[in-house]
């Protein structure tokens, strides 16, 4: 079992005399249930395989972790983001195949239903709104003062609209998860996405909201799924500047990746000032990922994960809520880039070098074998061997250079909103 006695694993050090701050992991084993079937990239191994390996390193055992709910969200919470019929169609959806009509699969296509994208599969609205309370639950939890932080693996699906799933996302817990925290009284919450793919489903449904700042580092949309994302979409017009986007080049590195969000995501959330932090952290950046075209490494991953802790601490009072998201490598990636994100929401952080626990290799050995995929022997260790060399912004902006060029016109565009200098600060 995985919760037998492991080594001990070489972590960041910390103050041992500041406790740990109360942290909420959402968990119930029926957020596997959100499963579009066998062929499909989201396959929900990637969630069981994350909660064995925190686990089997100790990171659900350590002082002041708690579980949290995951409760199915009612039609009420979700119509503060989703339509009505658009939740009825959901529901539509969750019948099995077969006893819906030709006519009825047509129409669920409309709400972005069917396909190979969001194919319906049976209990697909109870499955979908569980991930949603999920959020929501973290979301009670932090403004009750119960944790200060939360995770929620499940979670961040960013694509999905107010009135159509998109994306592999059904309902946006995310953007859910913020209207709770408004609807409730929080005065600013600041959304950090650094999953590949453009947040578009949270930016929609925040746009016209001056009380929610959203911030997308992503691929850029001319290469990659959903296609938005650009610099110049900033925010309605009762809320201008409060949508930020940094597109970035295809084949960005892991060292560029870490100076892009370097160079724009600490400023701005120092500058904003929100009283709850929530990010989200697709795991897609991975130079491994099927689906994308960066080159990250968990190392870097793993980087920015310390660093969302740290804004959330200076700026937040440590009120943070991170997201799961995308990642298409469920079994080599996804599981060892959230069990970081575990590790660094609830304490002390994983060094990259750490061994895996060697009954989480045969767990993860057995679920290749189960998806008739071939051993891995390379996967020993939390990280990729692949230290970091960030280049920081600080350093100076080299005009040839295409990333430089990109988080330059993010910057152009973004930082005087904020009172914020592009070229000094």
């Amino acid at each position: 079992m995985l919760d037998a006695a492991l080594p001990s694993l070489p972590v960041d050090p910390v103050d041992d005399a500041d406790p740990p701050a109360p942290t909420g992991i959402v968990w119930d084993d029926a957020l596997c249930e959100y499963d579009f079937g066998p062929f499909h990239p989201m396959a929900p191994i990637r969630l069981t395989l994350t909660r064995e390996l925190a686990r089997g390193a100790g990171l659900l055992g350590r002082p002041g972790v708690v579980t949290l709910p995951a409760p199915v969200a009612s039609d009420e919470q979700l119509a503060r983001v989703h339509d009505p019929d658009y939740i009825a169609a959901v529901k539509q959806a969750s019948r099995p195949m077969e006893e819906m009509t030709a006519e009825e699969l047509d129409e669920l296509i409309r709400f972005g239903l069917g396909g190979d994208d969001v194919p319906p599969f049976p209990g697909m609205h109870i499955a979908s709104a569980r991930i949603a309370g999920g959020s929501i639950a973290a979301i009670d939890a932090i403004l009750s003062g119960r944790v200060r932080r939360a995770v929620n693996f499940a979670g961040g699906l960013h694509h999905a609209k107010p009135a159509t799933a998109s994306g592999f996302c059904v309902y946006n817990d995310a953007a859910l998860a913020i209207r709770h925290a408004l609807d409730t009284g929080e005065e600013r919450v600041m959304y950090v996405d650094v999953d590949v793919h453009h947040g578009d489903g949270v930016e929609r449904a925040m746009w016209d909201e001056p009380r929610a700042i959203t911030l997308s580092v992503h691929e850029t949309g001319e290469r990659l799924f959903p296609g938005t994302g650009f610099v110049q979409d900033t925010g309605g017009a009762g809320a201008a500047g409060t949508a930020i986007n940094v597109p970035l080049p295809s084949r960005t590195t892991a060292d560029g990746w870490v100076r892009a969000i370097r160079a724009t995501v600490p400023a701005l959330v120092r500058a904003v000032k929100p009283t709850l932090l929530v990010t989200q952290h697709g795991a897609d950046t991975h130079r491994l990922d099927p689906l994308a075209d960066l080159t990250v490494s968990l190392e870097a991953q793993r980087g920015v994960m310390l660093l969302m802790r740290e804004l959330a601490d200076e700026v937040c009072g440590g009120r943070w809520l991170a997201l799961g998201g995308g990642g298409y490598a469920v079994i080599d990636v996804v599981p060892r880039s959230w069990a970081h994100l575990i590790a660094i929401a609830t304490g002390e952080a994983i060094e990259a070098t750490a061994p895996l626990p060697a009954q989480y290799i045969a767990a993860a050995d057995a679920a290749r074998t189960a998806h008739g995929l071939s051993p891995e022997p390379g996967l020993i260790t939390f990280g990729d061997g692949r230290p970091l060399a960030v280049r920081d912004w600080e350093q100076g902006f080299d005009p040839e250079d295409g990333l430089d060029r990109a988080v330059q016109a993010a910057r152009r565009v973004s930082f005087p909103e904020w009172g914020l200098d592009p070229f000094l600060d």
